[in-house]
Parts: C-alpha cells; structure tokens; sequence
C-alpha cells in the first residue's frame, strides 16, 4: 500500500506535497459589491486551493482514504466524470502519489481545462452524445461504466455518490468556516454534485442550528424539480439528481441562467478584484436575489457566507468572453 504524506514534525512550515497545502483558504468580506449595512457577505475563496478549485479537497479526501482502507494501492486506475476540476484535482494528486488517471469530459469543458488535464497527464474520454435530460452527466457515467469494465484495477471516483466527497467538506471547508466565523446566518453556495454544500452545511449547523441554507442552480437543472434545457456553464446545475443531494437540508433554491453568471463574475472582478469562474458568478447573482428579502437586524448585521468555488482564468473563453456573453443573447 503507497503511504499517505505526512510532514515532518520540525518542518510543519515545510510542505511535503502539494497535497499538504490543501485547505485553509481565506475568507473575505465582500463589502465593495455588497456594501448594504444590514448584511455582511463573507466568502471563502475556494479558489486558492493549489489545484485552483474546492475539488482539491475532495480529490485528496477520497484518494488518501482509500490508500489508508487499500481500496487505492499502486496499480489502481483512477477513473471519473468530471467538468475538469475535480479532473485537474485527481490529476494533481495522481502525480503525488504515482496513480494513472481518466478524466471522462464533455463539450462544455472549459478548454483550459482540458488543456491542463492534458499537461498534467490524465488520459481524456470525451462524449459528445447529450442525455435525454439535454445534459451529458448520464452520457459520462455510461462511459465510466464501461473503462470500469475494461480495466481491473479501475476504482471509480464517483462524485455524485461517494460518501467521502460531503465527508472532505464537513472535514475542511465546514471546519475552517466555523472555526473562524463567531456566528452565521445563511450559507448559500452552488449545487452540481452536492458535496459541498452537503458537507459544509452539517459542519456549520452544529456550530449554528439556525443557520440557513440556500442552494444556487442552474437554469436548467434538473437537481429541485427545474426543466430540463441546455446550460453551457460547467460546474454548476447537472441532468441528473446525485445520490448525495437530501433537498430537505435544503431550505431556499436560487436559479440562475447563464447570461446572469458571466454578469456576477464580472462585477466581483470590478468590485473586489476576485478573478473567479462561472459558478461564483451565478452565486453573486443570486446573492443579489437574496438580499432584498432579508430583514434589517438591529444588534448585528445578518451573515452571509458563501464558497467561490474556482478560477477565472479558466474561464476566458466563456464567461470573460465577449462573444459568448453576446452569444447567449
């Protein structure tokens, strides 16, 4: 069985891996975009994960628990569904710990995304064939099923059902939210396999049983009940509910088209000098939702506190593009 990494005692200022520098991503008032008095909108910028996204940490939670249980050793293929974060996040952790890794991707990956993928050495399965949904979630998993099958030694990641993907986030990003904040009010972040807000959520409610939950999807979704229809945006929204959603932990549900998301990332860039993906975007446009409806407290601003999940640099060609904006017109 390959070791987990751990750092050496005198030099925990020394990182072992790029493993290790995993997690305790800042958090940030957002006061430029949301000067209201009465709301304070604190994001945690998942952002400056090293791999460049929040999937750094399911990808290493899921890799070093299956080391530690041996469902991972030496020979084990890695293979996953991915949009391309989660993809660069195994990709990264492959290179530490020696494993191979297959990304099975669809047309709407950002295309440095899987030029990143590429370099960093993951082997690509594209499909083109959209589901019944108008999605290519069904399509992508129809084809893990069948690398599955080929290869032996073939361990399916498994995002949208693997318990250790909400488990990285209660561990992490709940932990590290609720360690720092003295008290919060609504967490509101973006859907797609549900970890995140799944895991973080739980963490943040023991701490504060109050605490609201508002999800942000995509206009075409189908993960509350939505139509089904074409979203471009990666990332956010899927055409198939995962097995790791439960709608009752869910108390409010924001959808957000497209047009609306490459508009949010744009403004936060403006506003704060956050240079972050579709997804934080879609999340500051439903923020926007949000505030008129929450009442004015007297003793303390109410607090909001949300994830911006990746990069903007990975999205120049969608959301930071001129002709694609104009394009969803």
């Amino acid at each position: 069985m390959l070791d987990t990494l751990q750092a050496e005692p005198q030099l925990q200022a020394v990182k072992r891996s790029v493993a290790e520098c995993v997690g305790q991503t800042p958090l940030v008032h957002l006061s430029r975009l949301f000067p209201q008095e009465h709301v304070q909108v604190v994001a945690k910028l998942e952002y400056m994960n090293p791999g460049g996204s929040m999937k750094d940490r399911p990808a290493r939670f899921i890799i070093e628990q299956g080391l530690r249980s041996g469902a991972i050793d030496s020979r084990t293929h890695l293979i996953e569904s991915t949009s391309g974060n989660l993809g660069i996040a195994l990709a990264m952790m492959a290179r530490i710990y020696g494993l191979t890794v297959t990304c099975v991707v669809d047309p709407k990956i950002a295309p440095t995304n899987l030029n990143i993928l590429r370099q960093m050495g993951a082997h690509i399965e594209m499909v083109r064939e959209r589901d019944d949904q108008g999605g290519f979630l069904t399509t992508r998993i129809r084809k893990v099923q069948e690398l599955l099958q080929r290869d032996p030694h073939g361990f399916w990641i498994n995002q949208y059902a693997n318990e250790n993907n909400w488990k990285a986030h209660y561990e992490g990003t709940g932990r590290e939210i609720t360690e720092s904040l003295d008290y919060a009010d609504i967490l509101i972040a973006g859907v797609s396999t549900s970890g995140s807000i799944m895991g973080t959520s739980r963490r943040m409610r023991e701490k504060f049983p109050e605490l609201q939950v508002v999800a942000v999807d995509a206009v075409g979704s189908i993960l509350f009940g939505g139509t089904p229809g074409k979203r471009e945006l990666p990332g956010i929204g899927a055409s198939r509910v995962p097995e790791l959603l439960n709608r009752a932990e869910i108390d409010q549900v924001i959808h957000v088209n497209d047009k609306d998301s490459a508009t949010g990332c744009r403004d936060l860039l403006i506003a704060e000098g956050i240079f972050a993906g579709g997804s934080s975007g879609s999340i500051v446009a439903a923020i926007r939702r949000l505030i008129p409806s929450l009442a004015e407290r007297s003793q303390r601003p109410l607090r909001v506190v949300t994830l911006l999940p990746d990069r903007g640099d990975r999205y120049l060609d969608l959301v930071y593009d001129d002709q694609w904006v104009a394009s969803l017109s």
